[in-house]
């Protein structure tokens, strides 16, 4: 494979990983896990240290892009950027119009994922099980905890950046819905599709400021403590199932500022329930051709990632 085939795969990766990571329940560590690249991402992240702020000081650019791994980092943000720009405002169409499909297709994204997060995991033992079972219980725990209005100051931007980063590179969790729980979903894609520099730009400094601190500890964790680690991460894949479930129905709301009504509260049915309980088409048959079709995207980006880690 030579170095433009190579750059262009990795652009894809990123683009993949940005459309994962405009979804609330979706990881854009997941796609990186499961398409080799997720080992390279957190030495990357990680390589953003005190040697580079020295590098920076001395002006000795050549360094510090070499030190940072820089044209592994270009090539992905530039996939992960161009991707959420482009897909904010389909997503939010989507979500608004037509939920049921596109949580179909993230259901079966979500369960491949599973599969393939989970052949890490060299050896199963009863404490890699409780690991397991721990991830599952914490996640379907974030799952049901009610979203809640809270403030736009400057401040929370920045915080709600530092925590949904930290859940963005983790395999199984999505900081899109962590994002979701703190409030800031919509206002945040909201900012990217109306290019809001002054919102985009809080939210990239607080961003900076999380991953750059939780890369070392997740580093650690993959590197001393493996099978316990991936085993957490799978339970936590398993755990987020039930947010992306695609036949629910809102139990309780709360209208915005602008006076749109949102979920806080949703219950899961059954399709048929569904259709009895909304007069709504559950539309099985293409939701199960979506799920289909969301399994064997991350199946195939499992087989490239084995063949070869870009």
């Amino acid at each position: 494979m030579d170095k433009y085939t190579g750059r262009l795969i990795l652009f894809l990766k990123g683009m993949a990983m940005g459309a994962a990571d405009v979804v609330p329940g979706v990881s854009g560590g997941t796609i990186a896990f499961i398409s080799g690249i997720y080992g390279e991402l957190l030495d990357s992240i990680r390589s953003v240290n005190g040697k580079a702020l020295q590098l920076l000081l001395k002006f000795d650019f050549r360094g510090l892009w070499k030190h940072v791994n820089g044209k592994f980092l270009l090539v992905l943000l530039g996939g992960i950027g161009l991707s959420i720009l482009s897909l904010s405002r389909v997503t939010l169409y989507l979500l608004e119009h037509q939920p049921v499909l596109i949580w179909s297709f993230f259901f079966g994204l979500i369960i491949a994922s599973i599969i393939g997060v989970s052949r890490e995991v060299k050896k199963w033992n009863p404490l890699v099980i409780g690991s397991f079972i721990l991830g599952a219980v914490l996640a379907y725990w974030i799952t049901v905890t009610a979203p809640t209005q809270t403030p736009e100051s400057w401040w929370f931007i920045i915080l709600s950046g530092s925590i949904a980063i930290c859940a963005m590179i983790l395999p199984g969790i999505s900081g899109s819905f962590i994002l979701l729980l703190l409030g800031k979903y919509k206002f945040i894609l909201g900012a990217v599709k109306d290019l809001q520099i002054d919102v985009i730009a809080l939210f990239a400094f607080g961003c900076a400021i999380g991953i750059t601190s939780f890369s070392h500890l997740l580093n650690w964790m993959l590197k001393k403590h493996h099978d316990l680690a991936v085993a957490l991460l799978t339970g936590f894949m398993v755990g987020s199932l039930n947010k992306v479930w695609p036949w629910k129905i809102a139990t309780e709301t709360y209208t915005d500022s602008e006076g749109k009504i949102h979920p806080i509260l949703e219950q899961n049915l059954l399709p048929a329930d569904f259709t009895a309980r909304t007069d709504m088409p559950n539309e099985l048959g293409m939701a199960l051709l979506l799920a289909a079709f969301g399994f064997l995207v991350v199946f195939l980006l499992d087989r490239v990632g084995r063949k070869k880690a870009i």
